[in-house]
């Protein structure tokens, strides 16, 4: 093509100097003229206007049409005709008389679409479907997507099983916990702390492949499914972007631009943001001591206010078509405001007030979050799926808070007291990952690889009481907690795939070391342990409408570092949560049997599950002069089986309904000290989401969401019911985006827990109310209007 257009440029050259000498004596014609559709009337840009000789058939010259559709084209020949092509339209030829040294306007010049060149170019696939494989789903782009100039979101928003909302978050199955991949590598474009997908577009993915129960090839403590973007090789070039402005109530407000530039060696992205939020919660606890019957009544309102500031940038560079390069980095800062009023009463057993004051609260922090990634991709020139990736990523999160809080007694028993406390908090991991995927023949491939990641903290936590008009430091709510966990990780996989049936199998070895070390007090809590973690998935295909699959994983739950650090917020003093230095990991045996159908319109997954866990975590209440302290503990086992409905049903073009439902029933056995811990209980949850498309390009959207009341190893946890819509409208010709959503609608979104043990009692109650918001996008380039969120809260 470049030979081509070089030979061309330099015939058009050489035959202009060669006519300067004619053109001089005889002049030239300007032709001038506009190129549209004739069924529409819309503008026909980068159309094809060529000035051709008439026994030849040779080009003289040419150019191309603008934006609108206009062209100027001149030429000093004398025996001559005007050709306009484009793809998909019929050529028209036009023959005007040849009248030198003046200008011709040709009007409005109309086309039409060519319909057998139309037909020739449908081929089967080019609609989108669902193919199914061995241990995953993979959902082809065809062009009613691939044309429209939609976002990624819009794709996965047509993959059975994936819901988007109008706010961007991508839910698999009902589940939020999912892992978004682009060529099967983690992205900072697809990270939780960022909200960029727009910036990919339909008409550059090939294919969303969409796994819910992932082989030993993934980590063993793993989300409730991944989806993998897998792009197209002939990306196509240009600048895609967007800008979004947001506005909501509580405070809400944000501006965010984002930026995706491709060329043929590069493709650089970047993201820049910056907004205020608020988020306001309601809190109401009970503590009752039951063998006194005195107890202690708080309620307050407690806030979160914070500034925050986004910037990323990225690059892919391509050293040839199967080799690419990518290097990312990403800041954020966060400076938060928690001012907090909570007023507390003292209780006889009488139920007489016999005390009363306030606690107040004002806190200061700034988190700086730095994340950064290296990675390399190479695809093998003999199967698209023989391929190797290596990544470094490395994440840094830090805290640097201090509080003051302040208790004036308001009637009764004197309670004036004063508070500081101090947080200095530093978190890094660090990933380092290598995959080798290799295909033999067209049914056999195997994996391999490893993984290291490593995690580093230190928290440095101060609590001071005001003792006689000085600041004390208390010991016993004083130290650094420092924490170090290193994995280790190594993995290998077969697999046979046939037309009909399937089979995969692989074994991960995982070794952690853990340490903990409280550094005042000298006390280490050190863990070393090996694990393998075999997975094995079957999948037979029954038709093109009707599939099952079938599969069985070990999987682990590593306690996070707020279940071992044993240091509390003070906000409530009457109420902590307090973390386990001591815990052990969960393990589970997940087994799971899923039926796929496809009828008419509607997509059908059906699934059953079972899973045992040990040394399962809890946290458990101890109860001493009306403190409550909940810490987590290993206390047993647990045998859930359940079921898992969903399915995605489109009656008319333009409404559709995704509908998630889920039911399990449990049974716990275990003990702590001298309390046994065995029960039986059961509870259910289901999401009913419902789009609509209007007229006046307007999309609107509910979300009903429902989850049952549930026994806990203490108490009870109350059901909630609640609402979440949008509403969403595209103008200028759908490059721009009108977006209002409104969150637990009807201000129903209330979380109960009760807790009822025989010497005591808990309840509490925690309310955000409603949250509105308002935003404006622009897209332009190829990109698509989208939100700009700001990012995770951590």
């Amino acid at each position: 093509m470049k030979i081509w257009k070089a030979s061309l440029s330099f015939t058009l050259f050489f035959l202009f100097l060669s006519t300067i000498k004619v053109t001089a004596q005889q002049g030239t014609v300007t032709y001038t003229g506009r190129v549209v559709d004739k069924s529409s009337g819309q503008p026909v840009a980068y159309a094809t206007v060529m000035i051709a000789d008439n026994e030849t058939q040779e080009p003289i010259t040419g150019s191309t049409t603008l934006e609108d559709g206009s062209f100027s084209l001149e030429t000093s020949a004398s025996n001559y005709y005007i050709e306009i092509s484009f793809i998909g339209f019929e050529k028209k030829v036009m023959r005007p008389s040849v009248s030198n040294g003046k200008t011709i306007d040709l009007g409005i010049i109309g086309i039409e679409e060519d319909a057998q060149q139309l037909e020739e170019v449908v081929v089967e696939g080019e609609v989108s479907q669902t193919v199914f494989k061995l241990d995953k789903r993979v959902f082809n782009v065809g062009k009613d997507l691939s044309t429209t100039g939609a976002s990624a979101l819009e794709v996965l928003n047509n993959v059975p099983s994936v819901n988007v909302n109008i706010e961007g978050q991508i839910s698999l199955r009902g589940s939020e916990g999912v892992q978004v991949l682009i060529n099967g590598k983690p992205s900072i474009l697809t990270s939780d702390e960022n909200n960029a997908l727009g910036t990919i577009t339909a008409d550059i993915i090939d294919r969303v492949e969409v796994i819910t129960n992932p082989s030993a090839k993934y980590d063993a403590e793993g989300t409730s499914g991944i989806i993998n973007i897998v792009l197209k090789k002939e990306e196509k070039k240009g600048l895609n972007g967007s800008v979004s402005v947001n506005t909501g109530a509580p405070n809400n407000h944000s501006v965010g631009i984002s930026l995706n530039r491709r060329t043929e060696k590069f493709n650089l992205f970047t993201q820049l943001g910056a907004g205020y939020r608020e988020l306001p919660n309601e809190v109401t606890v009970r503590n009752t001591d039951l063998t006194t019957g005195n107890g202690i009544l708080s309620n307050g309102d407690e806030f979160r206010n914070e500034t925050f500031y986004n910037f990323i940038l990225g690059t892919d560079y391509y050293f040839n078509p199967t080799s690419v390069l990518t290097l990312s980095g990403n800041f954020a800062l966060e400076i938060e405001d928690q001012p907090s009023t909570t007023n507390f009463a003292a209780l006889d057993s009488s139920g007489d007030f016999t005390s009363e004051w306030e606690r107040t609260e004002v806190t200061d922090a700034r988190n700086p979050k730095f994340q950064y990634e290296l990675q390399y991709k190479k695809d093998f020139e003999d199967d698209e799926d023989h391929d190797l990736l290596f990544s470094a990523l490395g994440n840094f999160f830090g805290k640097d808070q201090s509080s003051e809080f302040l208790d004036v007694t308001l009637s009764g028993e004197d309670r004036d007291a004063e508070q500081n406390t101090r947080t200095n908090f530093q978190e890094s991991i660090f990933t380092f990952k290598l995959d080798y995927t290799k295909p033999f023949a067209d049914k056999f491939s195997v994996e391999t690889g490893a993984q290291y990641i490593l995690n580093d903290v230190s928290n440095d936590f101060e609590v001071q009481n005001l003792e006689n008009g000085q600041f004390v430091t208390n010991p016993g709510l004083t130290n650094i907690f420092e924490f170090d966990q290193n994995v280790l990780g190594v993995y290998g996989t077969a697999a046979y795939e046939g037309k009909k049936w399937g089979l995969k199998a692989g074994m991960r070895l995982e070794n952690t070391d853990l340490g903990t070390l409280l550094v005042n007090t000298d006390e280490a809590n050190d863990q070393n342990y090996t694990n393998l973690f075999p997975s094995v998935h079957t999948s037979y295909k029954f038709s093109e409408k009707i599939s099952l699959q079938a599969g069985y994983s070990k999987r682990i739950y590593r306690p996070r570092l707020w279940d071992l650090n044993p240091f509390f917020n003070i906000r409530n003093n009457f109420n902590f949560r307090q973390g386990n230095p001591n815990l052990l990991p969960e393990f589970t045996d997940s087994y799971e049997v899923t039926g796929i159908f496809f009828i008419g319109k509607t997509s059908l997954n059906l699934g059953l599950y079972h899973r045992y866990t040990t040394d399962i975590i809890e946290r458990i209440s101890t109860f001493e002069n009306n403190v409550n302290i909940r810490r987590p503990e290993n206390i047993g086992t647990n045998n859930a089986w359940g079921v898992e409905f969903n399915t995605k049903y489109s009656p008319a073009n333009w409404l559709t309904f995704n509908l998630d439902f889920n039911y399990n029933t449990f049974a716990r056995e275990g003990s702590l000290d001298d309390t046994v811990f065995d029960f039986s209980a059961e509870q259910w949850s289901s999401k009913l989401l419902t789009k609509i498309k209007l007229p006046w390009d307007i999309d609107f959207e509910t979300t009903g969401n429902y989850r049952s009341a549930f026994q806990t190893v203490q108490g009870e946890i109350n059901e909630i019911a609640f609402l979440n819509f949008g509403v969403r409208k595209k103008i200028m010709k759908g490059k721009a985006v009108l977006n209002l959503s409104v969150r637990d609608a009807f201000a129903s979104r209330i979380r109960e827990n009760q807790i009822v043990q025989n010497d005591f009692e808990v309840f509490n109650r925690s309310f955000r109310a409603r949250f509105v918001a308002f935003g404006f996008s622009y897209g332009f380039g190829k990109g698509e209007a989208m939100q700009y969120s700001g990012g995770r809260r951590r």
